[in-house]
């Protein structure tokens, strides 16, 4: 069923849809159709702020050492700074409903991708590691908004294409993700070997996201303006509905809500310890460290194609549980394989664990399945999202500990093989075909 607040763009709207007659008292007053030119644009716009998700993140990861000895930060304040994604993705994702009801999901994104663009300017200047922490911050949450808002803007302006749009974004994410952990070293060498120029370059990345945006926002709230003058039942498809349509569910009160956020919980921390301890792994079974960085880059790299292929095939069906499932096993898979043969399989694990960790863009995919109206996934997005980062904050933390304690990497391969059966099950379950209108409805 589809909302009754959405909009295709470049399309005459299905029968239900925004498009449909406004009215004011006995006249009707036709709703105007968005510009040609709008849908390109916002896809463009999309992918670019797809692109600019994690190149904050990976970019300092590569130069981690460099930026520790230039400012002269502790490993306790590094430590920090490694666990500040996650934290950062909770607290601030969390308000993004609240600011798109005000402002509008698109003038959010791009508010967002200038955060992101200033927070990288202003940290590669920071003299001091407080400075240098709280333009991080900065970043962080502009990349949380968009995390939160994105699905939004897929479900209001593709309705019918949440599959994949999703997977196209997905995709770009991976290749953003990939792109800065690989690039980043060579590039700050090629540059003059300042750490410091190699965090400045990705702000132009998203300072090139912020110009598509600012369009799409102006286009939207014009558009608001037209349909608000239409009439009172005209509902404004890009900035943002009046407030009694996007109160949206209350999606605490849903079970697929909650079995939504334990899978993006965990799916998260089975990421997380990839990205910070799958290269140590293979180093210590006796793979060369130059090794373990390609194999480490194979396990990301594997995402760019396939973040693209789930989303769509999940939009496909009606219920993703047998794709929840398949992403599970060759997890558990990869992980068997490290337990028992690290360095003889590990061309193979790490392809395995990188099938696996596509758990992600399938996440983000049924977060736009499991709502019918844009107000609904907004409030979904932002609950899943936050409350599933704030699930996988302990988890590399925890993996690290057993790892000091038990002298090597049984105990924690073991204890990450046996995540991946909780992660099935609650990915079974917010799988199945149901919306959270529907079951927020049937618990009045």
């Amino acid at each position: 069923m589809r909302d009754e607040k959405t909009r295709t763009l470049g399309r005459a709207a299905a029968p239900g849809s925004s498009a449909a007659p406004a009215t004011r008292g006995p006249a009707a007053v036709p709703a105007q159709e968005a510009p040609r030119w709008l849908g390109p644009l916002v896809v463009v716009a999309i992918v670019l702020a797809a692109l600019n998700l994690r190149p904050a993140i990976t970019s300092l990861g590569a130069l981690l050492e460099e930026t520790r000895a230039g400012l002269g930060m502790s490993g306790t304040v590094a430590g920090l700074l490694t666990s500040m994604p996650a934290l950062c993705f909770a607290v601030f994702g969390v308000t993004a409903p609240r600011l798109s009801r005000r402002f509008g999901p698109a003038a959010v994104v791009c508010a967002g991708m200038a955060a992101v663009a200033a927070g990288m300017v202003v940290r590669s200047c920071a003299g001091s590691t407080g400075g240098f922490l709280a333009a991080s911050a900065l970043s962080l949450a502009g990349i949380a908004l968009t995390n939160v808002l994105l699905p939004v803007i897929v479900k209001r302006w593709f309705p019918d294409r949440v599959g994949t749009m999703t997977g196209l974004y997905s995709m770009a994410l991976a290749i953003g993700t990939s792109l800065a952990a690989a690039a980043t070293v060579p590039m700050t060498r090629a540059l003059g070997g300042s750490w410091r120029t190699g965090l400045l370059v990705w702000a132009v990345l998203a300072l090139a996201a912020v110009l598509p945006w600012l369009a799409v926002a102006r286009e939207a709230r014009r558009e608001a303006r037209r349909e608000r003058g239409g009439g009172p039942a005209a509902a404004p498809s890009g900035a943002g509905a009046r407030p009694a349509d996007t109160a949206g569910p209350r999606v605490t009160r849903s079970r697929t809500a909650w079995a939504l956020a334990g899978y993006f919980g965990l799916q998260a921390t089975g990421a997380y310890v990839t990205m910070g301890w799958l290269a140590q792994i293979f180093r210590d079974s006796g793979v060369s460290a130059d090794g373990a960085g390609v194999l480490l880059a194979l396990t990301m790299v594997m995402g760019v194609p396939l973040a693209f292929v789930i989303p769509r095939l999940a939009g496909a069906v009606r219920n993703q549980g047998v794709i929840v499932v398949a992403l599970g096993l060759f997890g558990l898979t990869g992980y068997a394989g490290l337990y028992a043969a690290p360095a003889g399989g590990a061309w193979a694990w790490a392809m395995l664990l990188g099938v696996s960790n596509c758990a992600f863009p399938l996440a983000i995919t049924m977060i736009g399945l499991r709502a019918r109206s844009a107000a609904g996934v907004a409030k979904l997005s932002a609950f899943a999202q936050s409350t599933g980062y704030l699930i996988s904050l302990p988890g590399p933390l925890v993996i690290g500990m057993l790892y000091q304690h038990s002298g090597g990497w049984d105990l924690p391969l073991a204890v990450m093989a046996g995540l991946m059966v909780p992660q099935m099950v609650v990915g079974v379950l917010a799988g199945r075909d149901r919306t959270i209108e529907d079951e927020c409805a049937m618990g009045d």
